[in-house]
């Protein structure tokens, strides 16, 4: 696949004026990256140069901003009269859709330089794909499955000319209020491209169906005539599985290839000297204490501990012993399991063994001054345990590993954190942990690390263990249990989360797509198994993935595509299931169709997995042009091929209108900022976040939320649950939106931060914070209608996502005052542009 996309590249005429590329010195010749290629060196030598002072004009001396925002408001075309055929029949009036019977407002035109305050008040709907809206009503839901481009060019030459990344976004295990479930014998699927029934497929009679991937004919077996929900016979395009675009099904057994594991949990614990002082054995072992019944399972259940230090301990928890039984090897080179059969237990008969480790662990350890850490043998002892059944790990670090197989040492300068040249080390420093990781994969182990540490521990090499097994990463920097409360109230929150919710076993997802569309990169935590297939040892409702991918053959006679999305899985009651999602979109034949149907946060969020990959393999400064290109070229090829009348200015469609402030966003977010102090493990960890997380958290994460929160009102209030949430107006992330008389809240996703002005309103300090004056405060329960509104509101915000946010409240003197600063992305910094300026930048690019 790799060889097809080189090819491409090498095929597809550039031009300096049509990509606004700046030609870069290098060994006396020019070369250049290319947005075209999206993040691939173009064997035509192009790129753009590092944004530098000196390529951009000084202006905006008066703090000039000027803000972009989208509003997607897609027209629907009625392309079928009432009472046409049902979804599963296609109808041919789709071949005579046509997007442009009216512009719609995707494609208004935007002055980026002149039009302000275009920040939609309220956060940014998905696009909806011009659709029939039969077709549109059992389309997948946008939160679970959607692509970069709502309209799929005809031709990969008719992609190439938009410049915009075609991809998927998946969030498959996504914690659903409504999940239709089929118990069947028989689950129907193509007979040749294994596609899953759905409601995209044709019924040609009764008998017949037509897979909407492959276009064979199929036979209707006798069992699916029968519907379930109706109970009535000879009606099968009303079974649940043709309406619904998601659904699971309980799988017969031969979906499997063993007997379904049990639910199985490790625990490996950092038990050094280093360790005992975070305090962070007692949040874990309370938390587990608190939550031990609510464990995800059934009456086969097992857990097991592993702690570490320079040796490594396992806990005999064997029914019928008195107490538990510490094992200590110290044989770290050469690891064995003292005792195989009594490390791993069966929850329910030995709890009572389980809770009283879990009580007096903290203890055992509290008055080491061991230092060391063998952190790899554990691992490796763990793997040990865990091979013969599968089952998930969870690790506990909190210094770098300095003793033994997997040891590292510090690769970090502190003198370069700020640097604004390429930052080094964002690559494994050993393939000790990725190898492990396979290994684990192969073995349904999947591997979550949760590091707490106030200094460097290499999360570059670390997180290989979880990226390569589809575990996950948390990660606490300066974590301590008395100087830093906001940092234990987080691993509690998450403990708790992690603890107890939905997990699936030794799973493997597929991707399928309608013929002529092909995936050639994934993003994500997981091991590909082969070119559509990846293996997942353990999946979560919070892990989310994206794909690229590329048109391999013309779509010409085809109306609409479809692309599935296939999670077989065990769950934690030893079920077999199969989560399958089914997204249809049309197919277009012009540039100003594809425009319209741009998805700009999609887009945002698979060209930051790009650039995290572009990142390790290549180099920072390259991550950065290539952003920078990406916004460019798609601008550039608007400009030329789809504007009608040329005008002056920085122009874009309507549906893009945010894509230069995203791009803005990216270059100043953590993973990818340069000239901003910047401790290493963090980069590393907002990367893992950009590939790992659901587009809806790693958008909060690229450009955050900001609400005025010290006047909220009733007005235009939401009523859920009998409770009033007040609805404010997000604003533009400027210091110019702040002022000294208000309150605000941002939402950066794992962090909100509640600014209170010097001159804050008296009345929401005593109403709300439950102060006189300008102190230190916390956010009390009053009961005043300021506090409930307030509560109400950043409740209603930590509602929408599975974790729980830390607040911070925060004064003009407090130490967090630098990071809420830092994510004011449109004002400039000393390193980094204003978005005023950005737009100037992109403009003198594109009118080269």
């Amino acid at each position: 696949m790799g060889d097809m996309v080189v090819q491409w590249i090498a095929l597809v005429p550039h031009s300096k004026k049509v990509l606004g590329s700046i030609p870069v010195p290098v060994d006396g010749g020019g070369t250049f990256l290319c947005g075209v290629c999206m993040f691939s060196p173009c064997l035509h030598g192009f790129s753009l140069c590092t944004l530098s002072s000196s390529h951009h004009p000084k202006t905006c001396t008066d703090r000039l901003i000027v803000i972009v925002c989208l509003y997607v408001s897609f027209i629907f075309h009625p392309c079928r009269p009432p009472g046409g055929p049902g979804p599963a029949q296609l109808s041919p009036s789709l071949a005579a859709m046509s997007l442009q019977s009216s512009t719609p407002e995707a494609l208004r035109v935007v002055n980026l330089l002149q039009e302000r305050n275009l920040l939609p008040p309220t956060p940014i709907p998905a696009p909806m794909p011009c659709l029939p809206q039969d077709l549109q009503k059992v389309n997948c839901n946008p939160e679970v499955f959607r692509c970069t481009l709502t309209s799929i060019p005809q031709t990969q030459s008719l992609l190439n000319k938009a410049k915009m990344p075609l991809g998927l976004l998946l969030h498959p295990f996504k914690d659903l209020s409504q999940l239709p479930v089929v118990t069947s014998s028989t689950i129907v699927r193509c007979r040749s491209c294994r596609t899953y029934i759905n409601p995209f497929v044709s019924f040609l009679d009764q008998r017949r169906w037509k897979c909407n991937l492959c276009y064979r004919v199929n036979d209707v077996p006798e069992e699916f005539m029968y519907n379930p929900v109706s109970r009535a016979y000879g009606e099968p395009h009303k079974r649940p599985e043709v309406q619904n675009a998601t659904i699971e099904f309980i799988a017969p057994s031969e979906y499997m290839l063993r007997p379904p594991q049990p639910a199985v949990y490790l625990f490996v614990l950092d038990v050094s000297h280093n360790a005992v002082e975070t305090g962070y054995l007692n949040v874990f072992c309370q938390s587990l204490l608190d939550n031990i019944n609510a464990l995800p399972g059934d009456s086969r259940t097992k857990v097991g501990f592993i702690t570490f230090d320079s040796t490594i301990h396992f806990y005999n928890l064997q029914e019928g012993l008195s107490q538990p039984q510490m094992l200590i090897v110290s044989d770290i080179e050469d690891i064995f399991l003292p005792t195989p059969d009594s490390l791993l237990v069966n929850l329910n008969e030995c709890k009572e063994l389980v809770q009283d480790l879990l009580k007096n662990l903290p203890n055992l350890f509290q008055k080491t001054m061991e230092t060391q850490s063998a952190l790899g043998s554990a691992l490796q002892a763990a793997f040990k345990l865990l091979s013969p059944t599968g089952g998930r790990m969870s690790v506990f670090q909190t210094q770098l590993p300095n003793l033994g197989v997997g040891a590292l040492q510090s690769r970090e300068d502190p003198n370069q954190r700020a640097s604004a040249k390429d930052i080094q080390h964002l690559s494994p420093a050993t393939d000790f942990y990725k190898k492990l990781a396979l290994d684990c994969s192969g073995q349904q182990v999947a591997v979550d690390l949760f590091l707490l540490s106030a200094q460097y521990c290499d999360l570059a090499s670390l997180g290989c263990i979880s990226r390569y097994s589809a575990g996950s990463v948390y990660y606490y920097p300066s974590y301590h249990h008395q100087h830093n409360p906001a940092q234990v109230e987080r691993f509690q929150k998450d403990l708790k989360r992690y603890l107890t919710r939905k997990i699936g076993f030794e799973a493997v997802m597929r991707i399928r797509c309608t013929k002529g569309l092909s995936i050639h990169t994934f993003h994500g935590n997981f091991f590909v198994r082969s070119t559509d297939l990846l293996s997942l040892p353990n999946v979560n409702p919070d892990a989310g993935f994206a794909v690229q991918m590329s048109i391999e053959e013309n779509l010409d006679d085809m109306q609409v595509v479809s692309f599935q999305a296939a999670l077989l899985y065990t769950s934690s009651k030893g079920e077999r299931r199969i989560r399958v999602h089914t997204l249809c979109l049309p197919v277009v034949n012009s540039l100003s169709d594809i425009f319209a149907g741009a998805d700009v946060q999609a887009i945002t969020g698979l060209l930051a997995c790009m650039a995290v990959d572009r990142s390790v393999t290549a180099s920072l400064s390259d991550a950065r042009d290539a952003m920078t290109n990406a916004a460019i070229d798609s601008l550039a090829s608007y400009r030329q091929s789809v504007l009608t009348i040329q005008q002056p200015g920085l122009l874009a469609p309507a549906c893009l209108r945010l894509f230069p402030l995203y791009i803005l966003a990216l270059l100043k977010q953590k993973a990818f900022r340069t000239g901003t102090s910047t401790r290493l493990d963090d980069r590393v960890f907002a990367m893992c976040q950009l590939k790992y997380q659901p587009l809806a958290y790693a958008m909060l994460m690229i450009h955050p939320a900001l609400y005025r929160v010290d006047d909220l009102t009733d007005e235009g209030a939401l009523n859920i649950n009998e409770r009033t949430i007040p609805q404010p107006r997000v604003l533009q992330l400027s210091v110019e939106k702040l002022n000294r008389e208000g309150a605000f809240l941002m939402d950066t996703g794992m962090i909100m931060y509640l600014w209170v002005g010097r001159n804050c309103n008296p009345n929401f300090l005593t109403q709300v914070l439950g102060v006189p004056s300008y102190t230190a405060y916390l956010l009390p329960d009053l009961d005043t209608a300021e506090s409930q509104r307030t509560r109400a509101f950043i409740g209603w915000l930590r509602d929408q996502r599975p974790f729980s946010p830390t607040l911070h409240i925060i004064k003009d003197e407090s130490q967090l005052k630098s990071s809420f600063m830092q994510n004011m992305i449109e004002d400039r910094t000393e390193a980094a542009l204003s978005y005023y300026e950005f737009l100037l930048h992109l403009q003198q690019q594109i009118s080269k």
